[in-house]
C-alpha cells in the first residue's frame, strides 16, 4: 500500500504518514548528530518512545511527530500534505515527502493562503449590507 494507491483506508495512510515521518526524524536526528536519549529528554519522553516514533509505529500520535519535528528544527508538511491529499482523493509524490525541507513549499503554500485570504476579505467588504441584518 502506498500514499498513491486509490484503494488505501485512511488508517493504512495516517500508519503510512507516521512511518514516513519516522523516517525523517530518524534522518535528520542523526544528521545533526542528536542522540535518541538527548532527543527523548528535550521532548521529555523515554528512548523507547522515540524508538518507537522513529519506527513509525502506527499507534503513535501526530503531535508526538510533530513534537519530535519540532525539536530538530524540522517543519511539518511530510505530516500534512498527504492528509489534505488524502480528503481530495490526490496521490502525493512519496519522493517530496522525503524531503526533510521544504521551507520554499511551505512558503509558496502560505502565500496562497495568503491570497486566498486578502480575496476573501475583499469580497466581504464590497459585499451590500441587506437590510434587516444585524451588520453595521
Amino acid at each position: 500500500m502506498t500514499l498513491q494507491s486509490p484503494q488505501a483506508t485512511d488508517v493504512e495512510i495516517f500508519a503510512l504518514i507516521k512511518e514516513l515521518s519516522g523516517k525523517l526524524i530518524e534522518r535528520r536526528r542523526r544528521r545533526e548528530h542528536v542522540s535518541q536519549q538527548f532527543l527523548a529528554k528535550i521532548v521529555g519522553r523515554s528512548e523507547r518512545w522515540l524508538r518507537e516514533i522513529e519506527g513509525g509505529v502506527a499507534t503513535s500520535k501526530f503531535e508526538d511527530h510533530v513534537r519530535c519535528a519540532h525539536a530538530l528544527r524540522m517543519t511539518t508538511p511530510h505530516l500534512f500534505i498527504p492528509l489534505m491529499a488524502m480528503e481530495h482523493k490526490m496521490a502525493v509524490p512519496h519522493e517530496l515527502l522525503m524531503q526533510d525541507d521544504l521551507w520554499d513549499l511551505e512558503r509558496e503554500m502560505l502565500a496562497a493562503v495568503e491570497r486566498h485570504q486578502v480575496s476573501a476579505l475583499a469580497r466581504l467588504a464590497s459585499k451590500p449590507v441587506q437590510p434587516g441584518s444585524r451588520e453595521r
